[in-house]
């Protein structure tokens, strides 16, 4: 479960880099969008070959590959030298982001019945802490290039502070690559395999001996080999309809409520609500440890609540949640007075003159701020001061929206973020397992990709008000479909949930 942890850090370290990449490779809302959901896009590839390589030659050789691409591409990232360089390097990590759904194949197959709530959420949880280590890392880093020591100077750390900030991921990355010589092959890999007495040695280690037998036989009834092309017509029969469309729709319900923009992108949007960049990526910290708190809720209870009465609370509370952040942002108004301007022209050693326009004019909605801002002094420069532009602009209700963000990120680490991968990890048997979560983590991944993606235009061609409203209306439609198809699976094993499932 630690390539959670890889995986959080290569996800959230890229937040922090938005504004210095931008500014170092003059990128427009498309590229910078590009650089963000490189791995996504990336990792869409990988998953169509993920289950065959796991079946072909193991999971924990699956999984050090995996390892050792993260690796490469965090130190290429660190080091890349243009836009292409960053995108492709970061494509390169999107490979590895196939860790996600092996890590919980994994787990799910290591873990008793009692236990594998608690386990498989293990990899939400490393996720989270990864998350929260690249946030302050960030900030950490953001702060040092502010007032920077004179060996710093030395290294050029103040010019290439984003570098650093990419070049955190590569000492963990390789430490997991070492850690994953540790851990033993999958016991149901090994049985599917014809390998029952390295099963069994694996088994050992797990289960009490007088149980180690009576495992391996359940395991060894329900193993069976069949080729990548059978597995996949025996996921789409009518016997695994069932846990496919679950699988599917939980899948595409996970990234279409916006989670990835508000993590990929958090000190972005924390300054859209007008608390300034320094306050945006301390607020991100917050963020980090919020996730944390909240995934330590859901491992503590999701063998006890069960997966169920979690998802449709956790989507509730998130719907409303950004309902909240919708009407926040949708009552501002931003305005410039003389002062004002003169604070954002202090920010920037050319001469911004051009801004005098825009003093005593007030703007209904960020886009039209945003736009006049575009106009008043170009593109690339807008980019620069928009953070303290709409800082000294906006008058909104902070505490509303601030709430709100930090509501709906609490609901969704503590209830569909880590559910989702316990789900994929028990509706399916171990003969189809291979293609079944890779499948239904392209869909996850996908939709993520076009979250990350277009993220950047959406936010200045629709405002952040509109994409909240977008999201909390992807939530409800979520929770109703979820409501109407999720069954509880806690405390069932994965043999007696196929057998529900197929009936």
């Amino acid at each position: 479960a630690f390539g959670g942890f890889i995986f959080g850090l290569d996800a959230a370290l890229i937040s922090g880099t938005v504004g210095y990449v931008t500014a170092e490779f003059g990128l427009n809302d498309f590229q910078i969008g590009a650089v963000v959901s490189a791995p996504g896009f990336g990792v869409l590839g990988a998953l169509l070959v993920t289950g065959l390589i796991c079946d072909r030659i193991g999971r924990k050789k699956t999984l050090l590959l995996i390892a050792s691409l993260y690796f490469i591409s965090a130190l290429t990232s660190a080091f890349a030298p243009s836009f292409e360089t960053l995108v492709l390097a970061r494509l390169l990590g999107g490979f590895a982001f196939t860790s996600l759904s092996l890590a919980s194949m994994y787990i799910g197959e290591i873990a008793p019945a009692s236990m594998r709530g608690k386990l498989v959420s293990m990899n939400q949880l490393t996720i989270v802490i990864g998350l929260s280590a690249a946030y302050f890392s960030n900030y950490l880093l953001q702060q040092m290039a502010g007032a920077p020591a004179q060996w710093m100077l030395d290294l050029g750390f103040a010019d290439n502070v984003w570098r650093w900030m990419l070049g955190v991921e590569i000492l963990p990355a390789l430490l997991w690559l070492l850690l994953l010589l540790l851990i033993p092959e999958s016991p149901r890999w090994l049985a599917l395999n014809n390998r029952d007495h390295d099963a069994r040695e694996v088994l050992s280690k797990i289960y009490p001996a007088s149980e180690v037998d009576e495992q391996l036989n359940k395991i060894s009834n329900s193993a069976e080999e069949v080729t990548l092309k059978e597995q996949f017509k025996q996921l789409i029969s009518s016997k695994y309809r069932v846990a496919l469309i679950i699988g599917v729709t939980i899948a595409i319900v996970q990234p279409v409520t916006g989670i990835n923009a508000i993590m990929f992108y958090a000190p972005t949007v924390f300054e859209q609500v007008g608390i300034g960049t320094d306050a945006a990526f301390l607020q991100a910290v917050i963020v980090g440890l919020l996730s944390i708190v909240a995934t330590v809720c859901a491992l503590l209870t999701i063998d006890r609540l069960g997966r169920r009465l979690i998802v449709i609370g956790g989507l509730s509370a998130a719907a409303i949640s950004l309902l909240i952040c919708a009407y926040g942002f949708s009552s501002a108004t931003y305005q410039l007075d003389q002062e004002s301007v003169l604070v954002v022209q202090s920010t920037q050693e050319e001469n911004l003159q051009s801004l005098d326009a825009l003093i005593g004019q007030e703007y209904e909605t960020d886009v039209a701020f945003k736009q006049a801002l575009r106009d008043a002094v170009g593109p690339q420069m807008a980019k620069s001061i928009e953070a303290s532009a709409i800082q000294n602009a906006i008058d909104i209700n902070v505490v509303l929206v601030l709430f709100g963000l930090l509501a709906f990120i609490a609901a969704f680490q503590y209830s569909i973020g880590p559910v989702m991968w316990v789900v994929f990890s028990e509706i399916v048997p171990t003969t189809i397992r291979g293609i079944a979560i890779p499948f239904f983590a392209f869909f996850t991944s996908l939709f993520s990709w076009f979250i990350q993606q277009f993220f950047p235009w959406q936010l200045t061609v629709m405002g952040v008000g509109q994409i909240m409203l977008f999201y909390a209306t992807m939530v409800i439609i979520g929770l109703i479909a979820l409501a109407k198809l999720l069954p509880e699976t806690k405390n069932r094993t994965i043999e007696e949930i196929e057998a529900e499932l197929a009936r």
